[in-house]
């Protein structure tokens, strides 16, 4: 009798056991268990700890409620300005309600995975070059909105989007660094125009104020001096001061009016009288044509030209008679 009783002890201490070992789960302090009696879910969540559930009868699902990286594939889209953009981004999100995460939908990640590419693509076709190179807290921002919108449902909190790299095209890259170059080039020339601006007038006052002291030119001729020699150099420049040039200049003593070499002053026209040179008895002009004057008349063959007729011709023989 006691060995039948004590036979049937073991067995009962070994089915209670069995049965624990049977019903007995563990849920880790970042999870939550939930319990399916017949696929009918209970409304206790189990917490962290030591669990017990009817075997055969129930299964507890487990859900993680950290926090998720979810990265997002690159995505190849147009933006609003036409440029062709391959952008890839990061989700944070988490569970919240973990009821919600296993009924409502079929897989809460793929679902977020899926929603957050269709998002990224909606963002580059709204968005400019320039809002996505520097102005990405915003689309980070609405980018947040819109995944987080039917994640509500689905017991998923959306914590952070981060879009990680914005990939461009080669010749978009080249453009952008030909713009910078010339926006780096045109400060660099205002930024010198500037200097030489206020440089003048540096100079404009130092001029002025060695204009009262002639001293303070020859102070900094010295100065000058010292600087050119201080250096291990073979030629010495030495400037030579313009004033000594212009004091030597007036100092100098002018030619003798005497030695001034005279020169034949132009002769004037008829109307003025005559020249320097028909006053020393000079020859006059020669005739406009070139011909030699005509001879004094007083003779008879100048009589006879005068009336017109043709001058004698000696005729010795008689013959033209």
């Amino acid at each position: 009798m006691v060995e039948e009783l004590l036979t049937a002890a073991i067995a009962a201490a070994v089915g209670v056991a069995v049965y624990v070992g049977a019903a007995a789960r563990v849920v880790k302090q970042y999870e939550r268990g939930l319990v399916f009696r017949f696929g009918r879910l209970r409304e206790e969540i189990r917490p962290p700890g030591f669990a017990m559930i009817v075997p055969v009868l129930d299964r507890l699902h487990k859900v993680n409620m950290q926090i998720v990286t979810l990265p997002v594939p690159a995505q190849e889209g147009i933006t609003r300005d036409n440029v062709t953009v391959r952008v890839d981004a990061v989700v944070y999100f988490k569970v919240v309600d973990p009821a919600s995460a296993i009924v409502a939908v079929e897989d809460y990640r793929f679902a977020v995975s899926q929603m957050a590419q269709t998002s990224l693509r909606s963002i580059i076709g709204k968005s400019d070059l320039d809002d996505l190179l520097s102005n990405r807290e915003m689309l980070n921002q609405g980018l947040e909105l819109m995944i987080d919108s039917p994640a509500v449902g689905w017991g998923v909190q959306i914590d952070r989007v981060e879009i990680k790299d914005v990939s461009l095209p080669e010749t978009m890259k080249r453009s952008m660094a030909r713009q910078a170059e010339a926006d780096r080039e045109r400060r660099a020339r205002v930024i010198n125009a500037d200097a030489e601006l206020q440089a003048s007038h540096k100079l404009a006052e130092a001029a002025e104020v060695m204009s009262e002291q002639p001293a303070a030119l020859q102070l900094r001729l010295l100065q000058t001096v010292v600087a050119v020699a201080a250096e291990k150099n073979s030629t010495l420049v030495l400037p030579f001061p313009v004033e000594l040039l212009r004091f030597l200049e007036r100092a100098a003593p002018s030619p003798p009016a005497s030695a001034a070499p005279q020169e034949p002053a132009p002769a004037g026209p008829a109307s003025e009288g005559p020249g320097p040179a028909e006053v020393d008895g000079a020859a006059p002009p020669a005739e406009v044509d070139g011909a030699a004057p005509p001879p004094a008349l007083g003779g008879p063959a100048e009589a006879l030209l005068l009336d017109g007729a043709p001058p004698p011709v000696d005729d010795p023989d008689g013959t033209r008679g």
